[in-house]
């Protein structure tokens, strides 16, 4: 009587990439999908409990490069558990990076508010309400336009290109608003 050769799970889910990668094997990457998704959904489920959606489209993104990369995997130079979760966690830096940039409804001004200093020394406290005071009072001196890109740039966090297109104005003039603005608060603020 001949007994079947089984294979270990890991040989499997290598034979099942190279299959993927030589071959554009469905049912391997069926069975690879039904490994790793749990997987890497709970890989980003650990970093950020409760983002279910997140968890599930970085899954999805995971098993898309999968079949797009399958070819690029070298076995001698990673595992495949290794070479999945970078994917995966490049995966999740990408999405976070494309997710992160939204508008708040949050004031920065009332956000420090109520922040207590537990290392209070009356000198920096004194020195620090004078240059709020000056940077606030600096704010108010600069036009419009330039409040409007300082505020774009270091209170929504957007990058100068970011703050260019919103505003359809050029880089450059983003650009020289920020270092003018900055330049006159500068200087607001020595006095």
């Amino acid at each position: 009587m001949e007994r079947a050769i089984e294979i270990e799970p890991d040989e499997q889910r290598l034979a099942d990439m190279l299959a993927i990668a030589e071959h554009r094997d469905q049912a391997a990457l069926v069975r690879l999908f039904d490994h790793y998704v749990p997987k890497v959904r709970a890989f980003c489920l650990a970093a950020q409990p409760g983002a279910n959606l997140m968890a599930d489209d970085i899954a999805q993104e995971v098993m898309i490069r999968i079949w797009n990369k399958a070819h690029t995997y070298k076995p001698e130079s990673a595992s495949l558990n290794t070479w999945v979760f970078t994917l995966a966690r490049n995966a999740r830096i990408d999405y976070l990076r494309k997710n992160s940039r939204h508008q708040s409804d949050i004031d920065p001004e009332y956000l420090w508010q109520n922040v207590v200093d537990e290392n209070a020394d009356p000198f920096k406290d004194a020195q620090q309400k004078r240059d709020q005071e000056r940077i606030q009072q600096g704010l108010e001196k600069l036009p419009a336009d330039q409040k409007q890109v300082l505020a774009k740039v270091y209170l929504e966090g957007k990058t100068h290109k970011e703050a260019a297109e919103e505003l359809s104005l050029p880089l450059g003039t983003i650009k020289s608003r920020v270092r003018l603005a900055l330049h006159k608060l500068t200087i607001y603020v020595k006095r």
